[in-house]
């Protein structure tokens, strides 16, 4: 083969995995145009928990699906279809009609959310091991082994011209698999146990461990490339926008890192923890303009992501327990371990409306045009008609 034609072969491959990535993550961005996905845990890789959707005022009822089967995940959409895994390892596919249409189980225990990609769902579970399971057949394409639980979803990126996915295990590893062939990768080595999601922005993984060290790793080469020490350890998922990445520690404090280049650029505490006896594994949310977050006060706060100031503060009715806000232009979604949904002006914290499940809800909400899904501990699915 000449130069010219080796050089034609090179671009081809290089646009095909471009457009695997772009296809793969433009799915991930739940940015609400004609959206019918909501395929992992806070609607995007970078776990910033925002839908550009438009929600009504008043949302509807329009079913409830019950599993019967508790459960510690959250919903994650594909095509309209809402998908989780029951804590016994049984994973549930529900369409937008109410019915199920999906079933599969592992017969192992399971407490991380899944995520979809290419029609193909990604879950870790328990007993440490990482499974690709294909929508349209019900068959396992392959499993990754790994020395500790998996508590978290995976997130998606291309390791030089493969596609990815990343994830972290009780073993204390960050580990980067093939996603077609579920071959290892890389790995990155942290202090301890890695308990939440890692966060995707320009190259970089963004994670957090039970250490108390929150780490950037390259995803181009699977090396660390900073890190900084919060106060305590973090059980949590980052969020993560425009460089701005936010993150808690068990205590409830909430910091605000620049990172640029794969660098820490700045650090400060933006929400200092009322109670350093509580656990707080809440994830913020991010608008262009403002960071949502919970407190261990119970309250949800509105704080100017550009000044720091707090625009506001709503009591919710009950802690958060393991739930996270999710902001969708000028509102916000937010759910309390005692069951209730509120939905709140973005600008002013005014509640427009709420609905108690009568159930508790650890989850966080998933979110798609003219829909978004609340699912209970108890295995309750709740699809709300938000047309505005």
């Amino acid at each position: 083969m000449n130069t010219a034609a080796m050089k034609n072969l090179h671009r081809a491959s290089s646009l095909i995995f471009f457009l695997l990535l772009y296809s793969c993550q433009s799915a991930q961005q739940g940015d609400g145009k004609g959206s019918g996905s909501w395929p992992i845990f806070r609607g995007n890789p970078a776990l910033s928990g925002y839908a550009d959707i438009s929600l009504s005022r008043t949302p509807t009822l329009l079913w409830a699906y019950k599993s019967g089967e508790r459960t510690s995940s959250s919903p994650v959409v594909q095509e309209q279809t809402t998908y989780w895994s029951d804590k016994r390892g049984r994973i549930y596919g529900v369409n937008i009609a109410g019915e199920q249409c999906f079933s599969y189980s592992f017969n192992s225990a399971v407490e991380a959310s899944p995520t979809i990609c290419d029609s193909v769902l990604y879950i870790g579970r328990i007993d440490g091991t990482m499974s690709a399971i294909s929508l349209a057949t019900a068959d396992t394409l392959w499993s990754f082994e790994t020395q500790g639980q998996i508590s978290a979803p995976p997130n998606m990126e291309m390791f030089g011209e493969t596609a990815a996915i990343v994830f972290g295990s009780y073993d204390s590893y960050l580990y980067c698999i093939d996603r077609q062939t579920g071959k290892e990768l890389t790995r990155y080595a942290s202090g301890y146990y890695i308990n939440g999601a890692a966060a995707l922005w320009q190259g970089s993984l963004i994670f957090g461990g039970c250490d108390s060290w929150l780490r950037v790793v390259s995803s181009a080469t699977g090396l660390p490339s900073d890190s900084l020490k919060l106060d305590t350890y973090i059980p949590a998922s980052p969020a993560v926008d425009n460089g701005a990445c936010y993150v808690a520690d068990h205590f409830g404090n909430v910091y605000e890192l620049a990172i640029d280049d794969g660098k820490i650029r700045r650090s400060k505490k933006v929400v200092a923890a009322t109670d350093e006896s509580s656990a707080f594994v809440s994830v913020p949310a991010l608008s262009p303009t403002t960071l949502f977050v919970l407190s261990d006060d119970r309250n949800l706060y509105a704080i100017d992501r550009k000044s720091g100031h707090v625009r506001w503060k709503y009591l919710q009715k009950g802690s958060a327990g393991e739930s996270s806000p999710v902001v969708c232009r000028d509102k916000v979604i937010a759910c309390t371990k005692s069951g209730i949904v509120s939905l709140l002006s973005a600008e002013s914290g005014e509640l427009l409306w709420e609905y108690d499940t009568g159930e508790p809800i650890t989850a966080c909400p998933a979110v798609i045009s003219g829909y978004f899904f609340i699912l209970t501990a108890k295995g309750t699915l709740f699809c709300f008609s938000a047309f505005s």
